[in-house]
């Protein structure tokens, strides 16, 4: 029997990349997938990018699981809550929320200082990549409180309190490591588990493309950039997660940050390659720690401070 096999899993932002990789895996794993985002076939919605949630859901059928494609823009509340309706009519509960939605390649001016930021594109940001988190949070985990148990994923990038290179976009990522803070807090009286999971270098569909190259050939990108040699792929991410729903103790981990290679060496999992790709460590020995992480103190005081007061052991009060 799989691991996941008869759970229920929703991947809010399956469209591509990390949401395509874990949705996979999770199916991989035997589990039903929903998959839902903005582009669907003859409707795309972020530029001219052609993936979209119908093929996604394939490519779960692919892998073993079942996968259903469910067209939703997740800051519009009513079809959020649509959604959700829908997985509890067609299912009965939900054991697993992968929070992915991002929607702001096209937004981040990752060349302007803060002051010289267009305001408009910035509040887009936030509100795609936080909001939507928070409100598909709010209309998901219902469905696991009427069956007492479940799953919180917050995606992120880095696990680390270095700055990310644009203020919005790094407001964003800190911001959904800190959700999975707050709803493992809120949530504290339950046997439902919140936590943020990072992936490296990620190698994208828009990565490969951007690189000119395809997963066959992916090495030949280190010629443009040799820090690309450590990147892994969305599979890499999505088997973190899936290794983190089939574990029974993983509310021992509520309201932390995790990472993909961290992951990788406590579960033992490989990339699709068979590498086991370490972005923190190759990272630190490129840059220096002090670019890494901008005030390694202070973050550290933070993620072990309240965030090791981690459920079940957390006051109940």
């Amino acid at each position: 029997m799989k691991p996941l096999e008869g759970r229920i899993a929703l991947v809010a932002g399956a469209t591509r990349g990390a949401g395509r990789g874990i949705a996979m895996m999770l199916g991989e794993a035997g589990a039903t997938v929903y998959c839902t985002g903005r582009s669907v076939r003859g409707r795309p919605a972020t530029g001219t990018r052609p993936e979209t949630i119908e093929e996604t859901a394939e490519r779960v059928d692919a892998r073993g699981g079942r996968g259903i494609a469910v067209r939703t823009d997740h800051t519009v509340e009513g079809e959020v809550a649509e959604l959700c309706a829908r997985v509890k009519r067609e299912q009965g509960r939900l054991d697993v929320l992968i929070n992915d939605i991002w929607g702001g390649d096209e937004l981040t001016e990752f060349s302007l200082p803060f002051w010289k930021l267009a305001p408009a594109k910035g509040r887009l940001m936030l509100e795609r990549g936080i909001y939507s988190h928070i409100l598909t949070s709010r209309y998901a985990v219902p469905l696991m409180l009427e069956h007492g148990r479940g799953l919180i994923v917050e995606i992120t990038d880095g696990d680390t309190f270095g700055y990310r290179g644009n203020l919005f976009y790094d407001l964003v990522k800190m911001s959904v490591i800190r959700l999975a803070f707050d709803m493992a807090w809120d949530l504290r009286r339950h046997a439902i588990t919140a936590l943020a999971v990072t992936p490296g270098f990620l190698r994208s569909e828009a990565m490969l493309e951007n690189f000119g190259v395809t997963e066959a050939n992916w090495q030949e990108g280190a010629a443009k950039d040799p820090h690309f040699i450590a990147s892994e792929t969305p599979f890499y991410v999505g088997r973190a997660v899936a290794a983190l729903a089939a574990d029974p103790n993983v509310a021992a981990k509520s309201g932390r940050v995790f990472s993909s290679w961290a992951l990788a060496k406590e579960y033992g999992f490989k990339d699709e390659d068979g590498r086991q790709p370490d972005w923190g460590t190759y990272f630190q020995q490129a840059f220096g720690r002090s670019y890494a992480v901008a005030d390694e103190a202070a973050y550290a005081a933070w993620l072990n401070g309240p965030m090791e007061i981690a459920a079940p052991d957390w006051p109940k009060e």
